[in-house]
């Protein structure tokens, strides 16, 4: 990663201080980044000084002289997203900057902004020539991409009136989680698994994505999209079809996304309920009497021949009692040839990835000292415990694969347009809205939805 500029639109917002900011300072400390100069822009009267202290705070174990070496290729420039004098003046301070540090003229502009600027933005980088349609101009898009099918075609209808399709990154940064990338690699590598994967051998995946956490804040963000639109659309969907799609020519690049985006457009909403957690209409930025919700579960089909019949249950909400993402995939039981220990559990194979990064498979054995009888047992490897502290960032991962013009790491737009054609469609069916208190696994009414549908929630 050398011998480039990189604009940072919204650079002092929540996500530029705890995520783009510090890892740029890790791959600068890496020695992954040569010769790249960052710019930071937003409405704040602030100096890069003040940024890079914001930011400082969310960086473990700073090492103050590296920091300073870092903090020297670091601008800011105050910028107004609707004024176009303000992004010509930040042409010039660009062009500048690339002769001062003798850059070959390189550009990434990373939007760290809320969707209803994208097309102002766009527009207005094209107008100063900040981004040209060159090869090495990239433009990146942050989630979330709209807030339904509508706003996001016409976001997507913006862009390509001034750049084209190799240029644009619409980010999903869930994509480029250590577990999540070897997730194709397991299925792919492993003839044990491949020939499985299909609805004659699995009974059903469910993919689960709780938070502890409550809104933490975000009102006046969270209140206009709620869990669906929040992570349904894009973490949970795009999980789905890294599990679901047919096998890619090549993992990488377009073929990756071809195939992803395949999947996507055979997917129906058949079943679901929506939940709140108590005193969320109180929280900041939150309307009165607002029916956002903060839980969804869903129950989704594959209409394709690889998956027709198999239930794909996924299930998300915030101020639970536990965090945790996981993919849960339940193979068909055998045929039980035993006198006792039936019927048996079935193989299950979970593949964590919060908190912590594992592939555990879940299968039967005989049990110890008893010549006709099943016990259960786990087959685990635990990747965070191994190799925690050689796993980079999902943001460090995304700047070094967009260095390399890696599309895997980018969500096409027909992606998008399926995704929230599938939201839009679970809207319409006004699943009703259940109260949960905070701190526990949802309404009461989660549980009666997993026993209608025979599953036990990966919890």
């Amino acid at each position: 990663m050398n011998d480039s500029i990189i604009v940072i639109f919204g650079a002092t917002g929540d996500l530029a201080k705890r995520k783009l900011l510090p890892s740029l300072y890790r791959l600068f400390f890496k020695k992954k980044l040569n010769n790249v100069v960052i710019v930071g822009t937003a409405f704040d009267d602030v100096s890069a000084f003040e940024m890079l202290r914001e930011a400082k705070k969310n960086i473990k174990d700073v090492d103050n002289e590296m920091w300073n070496d870092f903090s020297a290729y670091v601008y800011y420039q105050k910028l107004d997203f609707e004024k176009s004098n303000d992004f010509i003046d930040l042409e010039k301070n660009v062009a500048l900057l690339e002769k001062k540090h003798d850059l070959s003229g390189r550009r990434l502009v990373y939007f760290s902004a809320p969707p209803n600027y994208f097309c102002t933005l766009t527009k207005l980088c094209a107008k100063s020539k900040l981004v040209q349609k060159k090869e090495f101009h990239s433009i990146v898009y942050e989630k979330p991409f709209g807030n339904d099918f509508v706003s996001a075609r016409e976001i997507n209808t913006c862009i390509k009136n001034y750049f084209n399709e190799s240029q644009i990154y619409r980010i999903d940064h869930y994509l480029t989680k250590e577990i999540v990338s070897n997730i194709a690699m397991v299925r792919f590598s492993n003839i044990i698994f491949e020939p499985l994967w299909n609805n004659r051998f699995i009974d059903n995946i469910q993919i689960v994505l709780n938070e502890n956490a409550c809104i933490e804040g975000r009102g006046n963000y969270y209140d206009n999209y709620g869990a669906m639109r929040d992570v349904v659309q894009n973490h949970m969907l795009e999980l789905l079809a890294l599990i679901a799609m047919e096998t890619p020519e090549k993992l990488t690049g377009e073929f990756i996304r071809e195939n992803r985006a395949e999947v996507l457009r055979y997917v129906r909403v058949a079943d679901g309920l929506l939940g709140q957690y108590q005193g969320y209409a109180q929280e900041k930025g939150v309307k009165k009497k607002s029916k956002t919700e903060t839980l969804a579960a869903l129950q989704l089909y594959v209409e394709n021949e690889r998956w027709s019949g198999v239930p794909f249950y996924l299930r998300t909400g915030k101020c639970l009692d536990a965090k945790k993402t996981a993919i849960s995939i339940t193979f068909k039981n055998v045929e039980c040839l035993m006198a006792k220990g039936c019927p048996m559990d079935p193989n299950i194979l979970t593949i964590g990835i919060d908190p912590q990064s594992l592939f555990s498979l879940h299968l039967n054995a005989k049990k110890a000292g008893v010549s006709d009888e099943l016990t259960t047992m786990n087959m685990e490897y635990c990747h965070s415990c191994d190799l925690s502290a050689l796993t980079p960032g999902s943001y460090e991962t995304i700047f070094e694969e967009l260095f390399r013009q890696e599309k895997s790491i980018s969500v096409r737009f027909d992606e998008i347009e399926s995704s929230w054609n599938i939201v839009d469609a679970a809207y319409a069916k006004n699943f009703p809205l259940y109260i949960y208190k905070k701190g526990t696994n949802g309404p009461d009414e989660c549980q009666n939805f997993a026993k209608k549908h025979k599953i036990r929630w990966v919890l």
